[in-house]
């Protein structure tokens, strides 16, 4: 044998040796036994780089020079502040700064941030700023000055707060902007910082004096923390901030004394009537007192998560993916070190079911506290929270995040070393435990927002547990008030027909509608700061089209003509079948009212009186998914809802008419809302032409 074949002859000796191994190390392992998981690695993170002026602000620096980018941040850790009869103090304060300095113009100030590509914000206790790193230096200077020496003017303390004002005036209607600010209110109590509102009478007792005394006394750097991350160096920052904020003085104050709030002593439904409200807002909460420090954090994180932390949470699954009630139900939980923070569960539901949500919500927490969850929900959980915090140390700014809360939180040097096998260490007994605990369905606060009219009766025979709840009644700023009253008597001779024929006269009469051919109608609209245009129009008896276009381009077109009907979104066209030709010609109609009274199997009847935006209107229920609401006074339609099935969904759908106008002879609406989803959009005619 050669030396070639004496070494491939040791070779295949040596291969077929390891194979022989590997094949009896393989039959040793027991298969019917899971394998044991390795032990959560121990994360190592940079510290943050860390120096302290002498007038109190703290400051961390991560360097990361991936990208040529430095983002700042300016943090005031304060307390809690009771603003009382002058709430909205703190929001003007946030909103003056940075419109210039006491040394710079408003205008010379933008036009710098501006043409140096970065941007800077402030709000009462905060402020940010993002640029490009050899910009750094300047805009670090920039937002200081406008920090230290704020350009509180009266001419800009004017616009601020009428804009203010003006947001409260478009929030008055708006179901959920309600809903969040009672909720609030009834947790803590209106005078808890945490509770209180800004109102309009509020805001118009706030002075420009009292923003100076206000930012004053609580803009200081006893509790502030600089956050700078990004492509610079530790030395050229401590230089730059010693040199823009060593002037900053020390100059904190307490604020107004306040009493913490406490949990109901037995679960009780808080009901706020919405006439307008097409759907009920529901939150069941209670107070908890958690921080981040304690024991239970990682257990109530992973609590939650299970209940109602996304689309695979119990509520979800419940509400939604089993009953088919709402487009999604959730839960959160907070922490506060200064005070209670508070569990929530929530959900938007159509009304006729909104007894039946609150109940399963109810359920769900109940049986999180009663009942251990399976292995496979808790793993499920902890996943979830591990590949969220393994995803984070991808991003330069949690390093910062991370120390900024280790020292605001007062959590120990290693919280975030073991942050994953804390999350590995929570059992089920400790989910049920800490639920049990925290999520308090036995002092259940049940805050539901919607239309008394159809959701009251139903609520107030609720029972959970056997046991009823109770009701009490509260108005949309979260004052007790007596059961409201929904039913008034009609007038003697009053018809839907006699509602509807009212209509067309106030209008401008029943010929004047029908003389009507041919129309084209442009609304404008705007969301999110782009542009909306709906375009309707008929260009003959039964042939109706209409475009929805957005920032120009053309998002989706109905087309009605004699020989066909159709929806066309996104290059598709969808066939409308008979009922959807319907209900689409209805809408897209100038005067709906005449179709509606010249149908013979039109089965329209008056359901009563109802207020639509504290008004008394008439209630015709025009078909089975379609009602209407007219003035009893004028006449006016002022709105319709319209329901529909999608998905195994009953979807509800508010329009509401106002700013009626002239137009060749004919009155028309000319400012029209429309909910989309949570949001409300107020388109405005453009233009307008009949025949």
């Amino acid at each position: 044998m050669d030396s070639f074949q004496h070494k491939a002859f040791k070779g295949s000796l040596v291969l077929l040796f390891t194979l022989m191994s590997s094949w009896s190390l393989m039959a040793q392992i027991d298969r019917s036994i899971q394998p044991q998981p390795k032990a959560a690695p121990k994360i190592q993170l940079e510290d943050p780089q860390t120096f302290t002026l002498s007038n109190g602000l703290k400051v961390l620096v991560v360097e990361n020079h991936k990208l040529p980018r430095v983002r700042i941040q300016l943090l005031l850790d304060n307390p809690p502040v009771l603003e009382g009869e002058k709430a909205g103090v703190s929001s003007l304060t946030g909103a003056l700064l940075g419109k210039g300095s006491s040394n710079i113009s408003k205008d010379d100030y933008n036009e710098e941030v501006d043409f140096l590509g970065a941007t800077i914000s402030f709000s009462g206790q905060s402020a940010f700023a993002s640029t490009l790193s050899r910009y750094f230096p300047r805009i670090l200077e920039l937002m200081a000055e406008a920090a230290l020496n704020p350009n509180f003017s009266q001419e800009e303390f004017e616009k601020e707060k009428e804009r203010f004002i003006e947001n409260l005036r478009s929030e008055e209607k708006d179901v959920s902007a309600v809903a969040r600010r009672v909720q609030s209110a009834l947790a803590y109590g209106t005078a808890h910082p945490y509770g209180e509102f800004v109102s309009i009478e509020s805001l118009e007792k706030v002075t420009l004096e009292d923003v100076s005394n206000f930012y004053a006394r609580y803009f200081s750097p006893d509790n502030a923390y600089l956050v700078l991350i990004g492509d610079l160096d530790v030395k050229t920052a401590k230089k730059l901030v010693k040199t823009h904020f060593k002037d900053w003085s020390s100059k904190l104050q307490n604020g107004p004394s306040y009493s913490e709030a406490t949990n109901l002593a037995e679960p009780t439904i808080n009901f706020v009537d919405m006439p307008n409200a097409v759907q009920s807002e529901i939150v069941v909460q209670n107070l908890v007192s958690l921080k981040m420090s304690d024991p239970d954090y990682i257990p109530v994180l992973i609590a939650n998560q299970i209940l109602g932390g996304g689309a695979e949470g119990r509520l979800f699954l419940n509400l939604r993916e089993d009953k088919g009630y709402t487009y999604g139900s959730y839960s959160s939980v907070g922490t506060d070190k200064y005070s209670n923070a508070r569990f929530r569960a929530s959900a938007q539901v159509r009304n006729a079911v909104t007894d039946s949500a609150v109940v399963e919500i109810l359920s769900e927490i109940k049986k999180i506290g009663t009942e251990r969850v399976s292995e496979v929900d808790l793993k499920n959980a902890k996943e979830k929270y591990k590949g969220s915090f393994v995803r984070s140390l991808e991003r330069p700014e949690t390093v910062a995040n991370f120390a900024l809360n280790i020292e605001t939180q007062g959590l120990s040097a290693d919280f975030y070393e073991n942050y994953l096998s804390r999350i590995d260490a929570v059992t089920a007994e400790e989910v049920q435990r800490v639920a049990q605990k925290y999520f308090k369905v036995d002092q259940a606060r049940i805050v539901v927002v919607g239309k008394g009219s159809e959701v009251l009766p139903a609520l107030e025979k609720m029972q959970f547990d056997s046991t009823p709840l109770k009701v009490a009644y509260f108005d949309k700023f979260a004052a007790a008030i007596d059961r409201p009253e929904f039913k008034i008597e009609l007038p003697e001779g009053v018809t839907a027909a006699s509602v509807l024929n009212a209509y067309l006269e106030a209008i401008g009469g029943r010929e004047a509608a029908a003389a009507v051919k041919t129309f084209a109608i442009t609304y404008g609209a705007s969301v999110q700061g782009m542009n909306l245009q709906l375009v309707v129009g008929q260009s003959a008896a039964n042939e109706f089209t209409q475009e929805m276009k957005m920032m120009g381009n053309v998002m989706q077109r109905t087309v009605i003509t004699e020989t066909e009907a159709f929806m066309e979104a996104q290059g598709q066209k969808i066939p409308l079948d008979d009922t959807q030709k319907k209900t689409v010609a209805e809408d897209a109609a100038l005067v709906s009212e005449l179709l509606w009274l010249t149908n013979p199997n039109a089965e329209m009847s008056l359901t009563g009186i109802e207020l639509v935006d504290d008004r008394p209107t008439y209630a015709v229920k025009v078909s089975e998914n379609r009602v209407a609401y007219y003035d009893t006074e004028t006449g006016l339609k002022l709105k319709q809802v319209t329901t529909q099935e999608m998905q195994g969904q009953t979807i509800s759908q508010s329009t509401s008419f106002g700013d009626y106008k002239e137009v060749s002879g004919l009155l028309i609406p000319h400012v029209v809302s429309q909910n989309l989803g949570p949001q409300t959009v107020n388109f405005t005619i453009e233009e307008a032409k009949i025949n």
